[in-house]
């Protein structure tokens, strides 16, 4: 306590950053939770006297990402055109360390706010994480109104955004506080703008990875599994999943693709008997990398570049997957 005033999360943040400049990093081919996610933390610093900038590696590869940061917009910078210095503070938002699919800059990573399993946290001055929201956006959200801080229309519009896609229009993994959050931010937003990025889902390109999952779909008992073409993005993989999930038949999901090098998982549970984090860890072990919530997860393999390489991997993970669901159901 200070002068009768409860000391805040965002105040115990604000106390260990010692830039008055500092960089906030999403994770690799970041979504919308994630990007709203800093857009969000670049407007609370500046109302505490420290700048900015919102970078990522990879690349936004979905159409509505894309559309919301030319929409709202948000200022978004890819880290490998930036000068970082091993001087430089970054924080982490919806990831974190050591995470296949966050790239390691030059600068020290100081901080973390994060909804996903917790992982180590030693390297850090400051961490938030809470597996418990639905939305690393709701966290944010929260930081806005624990301290009385007015959120600008367009930061309020990219975190009513990010919560409402990260936990399926509040139907997924959402909590009574994800809901408190929304409810806050969305009286504050632009509805229209909401309106018009609900309706920018997909584009004509992408219906033949949906015609390529219902064509190629394999199920065995309550799991489906299907690879779809090649070079497909992450995002469309988490789609075409949730898509998929969408089938009386079906409680979990695998669906993958060859690209950047190697092989890309996006898995989805609808049962409680499978964690789809657990799982796809189980399934790469040895192999590659992965992780995630109990219901929504995803993986890498790395360094594949022949043909007979993909199928041998790919076929031992899907003989995994069959095998532990297989398990779980029965146990």
């Amino acid at each position: 306590m200070t002068g009768g005033m409860k000391v805040t999360k965002l105040d115990n943040l604000i106390s260990l950053i010692k830039n008055k400049h500092v960089y906030i990093q999403t994770h690799n081919y970041p979504d919308q939770d994630a990007l709203a996610s800093a857009f969000g933390l670049a407007a609370l610093l500046k109302n505490r006297g420290i700048n900015a900038t919102i970078c990522y590696s990879g690349q936004i590869d979905k159409y509505n990402t894309l559309k919301m940061v030319e929409l709202i917009p948000i200022p978004v910078r890819r880290g490998e055109e930036l000068i970082i210095t091993a001087m430089d503070e970054i924080l982490l938002v919806d990831s974190q360390e050591g995470n296949i699919n966050v790239k390691k800059f030059p600068g020290k990573i100081i901080a973390c706010i994060d909804h996903h399993p917790l992982q180590e946290t030693d390297s850090y001055r400051f961490f938030d994480i809470r597996s418990t929201m639905g939305s690393c956006a709701s966290i944010i959200g929260e930081y806005f109104m624990e301290n009385d801080i007015e959120p600008e229309e367009p930061v309020a519009t990219a975190l009513t955004y990010g919560i409402k896609m990260d936990t399926g229009n509040l139907t997924r993994r959402v909590s009574e506080r994800d809901v408190e959050v929304f409810s806050f931010l969305f009286r504050r937003a632009d509805e229209e703008k909401l309106r018009e990025l609900d309706k920018s889902s997909l584009t004509k390109d992408d219906l033949n990875a949906y015609k390529e999952a219902i064509t190629n779909l394999k199920i065995y008992g309550r799991l489906g599994i299907v690879k779809i073409g090649n070079d497909y993005s992450e995002a469309i993989l988490a789609s075409i999943s949730d898509f998929l999930l969408s089938l009386s038949e079906l409680d979990v999901t695998l669906v993958y693709a060859y690209r950047v090098g190697g092989l890309k998982f996006s898995i989805r549970s609808a049962t409680p008997l499978i964690d789809a984090g657990k799982a796809i860890r189980w399934a790469l072990k040895g192999l590659g990398d992965g992780g995630g919530h109990a219901v929504m997860a995803a993986g890498f393999i790395p360094g594949l570049d022949t043909e007979t390489s993909i199928y041998n991997m790919s076929s031992l993970v899907e003989q995994r997957l069959i095998q532990y669901v297989a398990k779980k159901v029965i146990d």
